[in-house]
């Protein structure tokens, strides 16, 4: 997993959820509250992203083999883009299915199950709690997510960060605290003002929330998957890293590539000059992969072809 706390964020995001969604089924087995259902299927289905998200980084560590050369490390992107579809389906779309469900039921004149039983009170103690539970999981995400941000703004780092999984808890508890105040909403003016259709309105609110936070997600991980280049400033670092090796005249051109989160793929045109004999060429190659490897740790697969340099424009 992530060297920033990933592993830490998502087994507190696994305990919190798992024992909300257990409480969140109690209350709606008592009350009958669509927004209860709705918020009980959402923390079931974080819970399942949270085991996908450990299942992926675990099966991330596997050695290379000769049919998969460059090892598993994408795995953690495909268990992270398995979980926008796990959201938008079993979480989004369920709620929206539930407040369309609901709302037939009350035009139908069935009577609001919340508003005739007597655990009225039930889904108000529930919410609260789970707020506070999912209150302490995000602070944990956003404390383990701080020295991998550094000076961007949360919106950045959630676009650019290579690493999925602090993104995807960051979001997810985002998403459950809205998700639980739009609950909380929906329960609170249906007891006030003994009209049901509120329970709807949070369910459906619940529904959307959902499917916009997985949307978000998947766009994400859609660009980790077909392949990221390295961060600017990792580039910089491997630049000056070969413009500065000795022998090396300059860099005609540099390509890289994130394997995994950790690990990139360096593959680079080296001018070199046109006279040197084949074992300087090769000592000149060697002295710019420790000097790029010194420089960024990073990159686990790395390529260098010497050229000679005879024109300014790139080869």
């Amino acid at each position: 997993m992530s060297s920033h706390g990933g592993t830490k964020a998502v087994v507190a995001a696994l305990v919190a959820n798992g024992f909300i969604a257990l409480t969140k089924f109690g209350a709606w087995a008592l009350t009958g509250a669509s927004s209860m259902l709705a918020e009980a299927v959402h923390s079931v289905a974080d819970t399942g992203n949270q085991i996908l998200l450990l299942t992926g980084g675990r099966s991330a560590q596997k050695e290379a083999t000769a049919e998969h050369p460059f090892g598993y490390g994408r795995e953690r992107y495909i268990s992270a883009f398995l979980v926008s579809i796990i959201l938008f389906s079993l979480g989004g779309l369920f709620a929206l299915y539930e407040a369309f469900h609901k709302y037939e039921e009350i035009m139908g004149g069935h009577p609001n199950e919340l508003l005739e039983g007597p655990w009225w009170w039930v889904p108000i103690v529930v919410l609260v709690a789970a707020i506070v539970a999912e209150s302490f999981s995000f602070r944990t995400a956003i404390r383990e997510s701080t020295p991998a941000k550094g000076g961007q703004t949360w919106g950045r780092f959630i676009r650019t960060a290579k690493s999925p999984e602090l993104p995807v808890i960051l979001l997810e508890d985002f998403a459950a605290l809205l998700g639980l105040a739009f609950a909380l909403l929906g329960v609170g003016l249906t007891l006030a003002t003994h009209d049901g259709i509120w329970d709807v309105v949070g369910t459906a609110m619940i529904g959307l929330l959902l499917i916009a936070v997985a949307v978000t997600l998947a766009i994400e991980t859609k660009s980790l998957l077909l392949g990221e280049a390295a961060t600017p400033e990792a580039v910089a670092r491997i630049r000056r890293a070969l413009d500065g090796a000795d022998g090396v005249d300059r860099v005609i051109h540099l390509k890289t590539l994130h394997l995994g989160p950790e690990e990139v793929l360096v593959a680079a045109k080296i001018a070199v000059e046109p006279t040197l004999a084949a074992a300087r060429v090769a000592e000149v190659i060697n002295n710019a992969e420790e000097a790029i490897r010194a420089s960024e740790p990073s990159v686990t697969a790395l390529y260098l072809e010497p050229d000679i340099d005879l024109s300014p424009s790139d080869a």
